[in-house]
């Protein structure tokens, strides 16, 4: 009995010492707290629209296509032709209601002729216009940022209207040398902006847009003499703009470029064909509009995402037994 009480009491205390160690609170791993990532903005999408007369329709068509497909710019900006588009899309009109009135716009209700002036149009019809159809509202009450382009007459400088009077800013970019009369506004004469900036990409940048359509339907020197003497003039500014026009293009994120070439500078009876060929360009530019914004989205996506975090390495935690035994932590 003596040697046999001693090994029940040992076999007794080492089964009380791994109860005690099996009788450890397990505590359950945390569920990691979920990560707030932050939603990147919509991309401010910006439309300079180039001067071109009567090929301005294109315009029309072009925005018309933007819309329908999702990419509607919240940023206007135009030069010439361009800037009465403009003007009527910042105003807060769709590309449908803006075709109705191309089509419905009597020529005459916007060129007032009168000789021996400086030129032949005055312009004043123009601007009443204009502000007729943007509500007689200034630049800087319109629903979208919009800028009008001309150019200063006396230095030959750019100048970008975004405040005041719409109508009388669209006159001034649209005042082609010789046709129009130059538009004095501030003791300054200004005339039509396509001489510095035939498509106004940098107009658009500076209103803040972050990815710029430029629509270009300016006549190029195509080795043929333009018909008319608002044909002439208007692609000698062309010509004379070429140049800097091709360097400002080179700026923009996409360029549109409808087939109106062929379209006479005052034939406003090509207006439907010309609103056609809008569609079509930027149609034909959708697959490369779509893809350049997904690319600007992911890349904005990724700068605002959290760094990955630092996970410490896992150690395995001795029992109670292991700890008695002078275990360590092992890694």
């Amino acid at each position: 009995m003596s040697l046999f009480r001693p090994r029940v009491l040992l076999s007794v205390a080492l089964l009380g010492l791994l109860a005690g160690c099996g009788g450890e609170e397990v505590r359950p791993t945390p569920p990691p707290q979920p990560t707030v990532v932050p939603q990147a903005k919509p991309v401010k999408i910006g439309i300079a629209l180039g001067g071109g007369a009567a090929k301005g329709f294109a315009h029309i068509g072009v925005i018309k296509m933007l819309e329908a497909n999702g990419f509607e710019p919240v940023v206007v900006s135009g030069t010439s032709a361009g800037s009465v588009v403009g003007a009527l899309y910042a105003s807060g009109m769709d590309a449908f209601q803006m075709q109705s009135r191309a089509v419905a716009l009597d020529e005459a209700s916007i060129r007032d002729v009168r000789l021996f002036s400086g030129g032949l149009v005055q312009g004043q019809k123009l601007q009443d216009y204009v502000n007729e159809q943007v509500a007689n509202r200034p630049a800087e009450k319109l629903k979208k940022p919009f800028a009008a382009v001309a150019t200063q007459l006396e230095t030959g400088e750019r100048a970008i209207f975004v405040r005041g009077n719409v109508g009388q800013a669209v006159r001034a970019s649209s005042s082609i040398p010789g046709v129009f009369e130059p538009v004095k506004i501030g003791g300054r004469n200004y005339i039509d902006g396509g001489v510095v900036s035939p498509v106004p990409v940098d107009a658009a940048r500076q209103l803040g847009a972050e990815f710029v359509i430029a629509v270009d339907i300016s006549s190029k020197a195509s080795g043929k003499a333009p018909t008319g003497m608002l044909g002439i003039v208007n692609q000698s500014i062309a010509i004379m703009g070429q140049r800097l026009g091709e360097q400002e293009l080179a700026r923009a994120d996409i360029v549109i470029r409808p087939k109106v070439l062929d379209i006479g500078a005052a034939d406003f009876s090509q207006r439907g064909t010309a609103i056609l060929e809008g569609e079509k360009a930027a149609m034909a530019a959708m697959p490369q509009i779509r893809a350049k914004i997904l690319q600007l989205q992911k890349a904005r996506a990724a700068a605002l995402a959290p760094p990955a975090p630092v996970v410490a390495p896992k150690c395995d935690e001795p029992s109670r037994l292991g700890k008695l035994m002078g275990r360590k932590e092992k890694c």
